[in-house]
Formats: structure tokens, C-alpha cells, sequence
């Protein structure tokens, strides 16, 4: 079912779909999904779950790509998020939009927050180090995902026009992100 859904959501982009029409795709009764969710939503949440899973999974990847250190961290973590968005854009939209699974219970799940709480570890060890200006650490990370999730949705949207803000819209971006946390820009 949830292989299904995944499918249909990446070949048409949205989540419009019923739960009859995932049972019958997936060559189930179309009772069968009850079983495994009370609901649509149920599923949608489920969908949103593993996207939050895959996410962190790429970020963690770039991260240790990249070096031990933040400063030489944060942008290929930010850039793995706007890619992911980017190769994404349906689980991206379901997982942030407001439709779906835009709940509590997925926002503050332990998968939604361990993003959320790689930012602040980054961040965190940026602080410790000295690399990064000292803030409260949850403001900084609210300010940082504000500005990639931005970019991450301005790049699905195909509104990162070189006329209107260049031809690395995304490298300027970070960049400037680096900077405002007090890191040296790396070339």
C-alpha cells in the first residue's frame, strides 16, 4: 500500500487519490488498506513519516561528506534538503503543505524533529566551536530551515529565475546564510 501510494504520489504530484484507488492499483481488496490505516489521512501521515526519514538520511549523508567540522557542513546539508525537495516536490509539499499530513502529531513526531534536531546539533556544535554567532540555538535553527524550506519551495515552484536573483540563486543564498551565522564563506 505504501509502495503504491509513494508511486502515485511521484507520477502525479499530489495526493488526490482514495484509498479504493490505492487498493486497486496495489492489487488489494479495497477494504485491505483499513487494515493498515484508519483513514486516508492515516496514510498521508505514513507517506509524510518516510519523507521525513529520507530527508534526514540525506542530510545526515552530505554532512559527513563533508567534513567533520559545521562551518564546512552547512552547505552541503542545505543543499541535500533543497535537492531533496527539489527531486521531491509531492512528499515535499505533503510533508510541509497545508493539506495532508499537516498535523501536530506529524510536525512533532520523533521523524519531523529529528530534522529539525540536526539543524540545532549543527548549529550547536558551530557555537561550541566558535564558528557560529552564540543565539539561542532554536531561534537560529527556526531562521535557517525559514530561508531552505523558502528556497526549497521557490526552486519547486521554478521561481528562482536567473533575472531576478542571478544564476546561483541557491550558492548566493547560502552563502549569505553562512554568513549571518558568523562563518567564514568558503569559496
Amino acid at each position: 500500500m505504501i509502495d503504491t501510494a509513494m508511486q502515485v504520489l511521484r507520477e502525479e504530484r499530489n495526493w488526490q487519490f482514495t484509498l479504493r484507488e490505492i487498493a486497486r492499483r496495489a492489487g488489494v481488496s479495497h477494504g485491505a488498506p483499513y487494515k493498515h490505516f484508519a483513514d486516508k489521512a492515516a496514510l498521508l501521515a505514513e507517506l509524510a513519516m518516510i519523507g521525513f526519514d529520507r530527508l534526514r538520511d540525506s542530510m545526515v549523508q552530505a554532512g559527513m561528506e563533508a567534513g567533520a567540522a559545521p562551518q564546512q557542513q552547512v552547505l552541503p546539508v542545505a543543499q541535500a534538503y533543497v535537492r531533496f525537495g527539489t527531486e521531491n516536490p509531492a512528499l515535499y509539499r505533503l510533508m510541509f503543505g497545508a493539506e495532508g499530513s499537516n498535523t501536530d502529531d506529524v510536525h512533532l513526531s520523533e521523524k519531523a524533529m529529528g530534522v529539525f534536531n540536526l539543524v540545532i546539533d549543527l548549529l550547536g556544535r558551530g557555537q561550541a566551536n566558535g564558528t557560529f554567532r552564540v543565539r539561542e540555538v532554536h531561534g537560529q535553527a527556526a531562521a535557517c530551515w525559514s530561508m531552505i524550506h523558502g528556497l526549497t519551495m521557490l526552486a519547486i515552484d521554478g521561481l528562482l529565475l536567473p533575472e531576478k536573483v542571478g544564476s546561483a540563486p541557491l550558492e548566493s543564498a547560502l552563502g549569505t546564510l553562512l554568513e549571518g551565522l558568523g562563518a567564514p564563506v568558503q569559496p
